[in-house]
């Protein structure tokens, strides 16, 4: 089947098979390895990416699903000058992350959240994240990276990733991309 995605403000058309998971078409046909696989079952959250502003779990959506979708990855919110979303900052400063390995889901997660709330307290947090599992921390780091970020963004009056899931400012007259068929 023929789909056409925006992933990380550029516009993809592919070729996919009915049953390839979102994650799939996004790590082996768009090369966006920053999503990561960690259960394929959609337990650890560790390929969440945000579809069209809300957050997902990249492994349980048909990349079908996604057709005419915004979908933003981990990789997708540095800016164009490489400067870091402020929820990579805090996740960053407040040592929010040990191995790394769910660090992308644990941060697209948190940006769902802030956008759904802005001034969330430590329970907040802990219930907004629940879905994101760390084997590594106590998720006390996590927790205050979460909140720390949530600072940030009050304190920048322009976030680099709206709620449409477009990171803000994103060339979408950009020509589409052919990336190649069916694996």
């Amino acid at each position: 089947m023929r789909v056409t995605v925006t992933v990380d403000g550029t516009t993809y058309e592919d070729e996919v098979e009915p049953r390839t998971l979102l994650v799939h078409h996004l790590r082996n046909q768009l090369g966006k390895v920053g999503t990561v696989i960690g259960c394929d079952t959609s337990n650890c959250g560790a390929c969440t990416v945000l579809l069209n502003g809300h957050s997902v779990k990249s492994c349980s959506v048909l990349a079908v699903q996604a057709d005419g979708a915004d979908i933003t990855t981990v990789e997708g919110l540095k800016a164009a000058d490489g400067t870091l979303h402020p929820v990579q900052e805090a996740f960053r400063d407040n040592h929010g992350l040990q191995c790394g390995f769910c660090t992308p889901g644990m941060i697209m997660s948190t940006i769902d959240l802030l956008a759904e709330n802005p001034n969330p307290d430590e329970h907040d947090v802990r219930e907004g994240l629940e879905g994101n599992l760390c084997r590594c921390t106590g998720y006390q780091n996590i927790v205050r990276a979460a909140l720390d970020a949530a600072q940030r963004l009050k304190a920048d009056a322009s976030p680099r990733v709206e709620r449409t899931g477009q990171p803000a400012g994103a060339d979408t007259s950009r020509p589409m991309q052919e990336t190649g068929g069916a694996r």
